[in-house]
């Protein structure tokens, strides 16, 4: 019963993409999911737990910088921009729009599918308000 939800949303904080894995899955399967789907942007913001070597070097192919700050245990610090990575809140203001559905909130379905469906109806109501 416990779950991740991984997104992408554009600069003014809409949903353009969802996943679901389950909560003890590692962020890394969620960026690899979301990976083909991200748009033309020059910039990706992420948190720490998207911080991977492997994952950097897929955006620089893709001509998409990343603004993600390093993990703690990594030995060589990741150089980021800390303006920048401020506007990250509009990543969290987004969930916190789709927790405002109290379906998504407090999770009623079992099916993950069925989740995600709740899911996707709520995102696609946030997009257009």
């Amino acid at each position: 019963m416990n779950t991740k939800l991984h997104a992408i949303c554009d600069s003014q904080g809409r949903p353009l993409d969802l996943f679901v894995t389950a909560g003890q899955v590692s962020d890394y399967i969620g960026a690899r999911a979301l990976l083909n789907s991200l748009p033309k942007v020059d910039w990706l913001l992420g948190d720490r737990g998207y911080d991977a070597d492997w994952f950097r070097e897929a955006l620089q192919d893709k001509g998409i910088r990343a603004c993600i700050p390093g993990r703690k245990q990594r030995k060589t610090p990741v150089k980021y921009d800390k303006r920048r990575y401020k506007r990250r809140n509009r990543i969290e203001i987004m969930f916190g729009r789709l927790k405002d559905w109290r379906r998504v909130a407090t999770r009623y379905d079992r099916c993950p599918k069925v989740f995600l469906s709740a899911i996707a109806l709520a995102a696609t109501v946030i997009y257009w308000l």
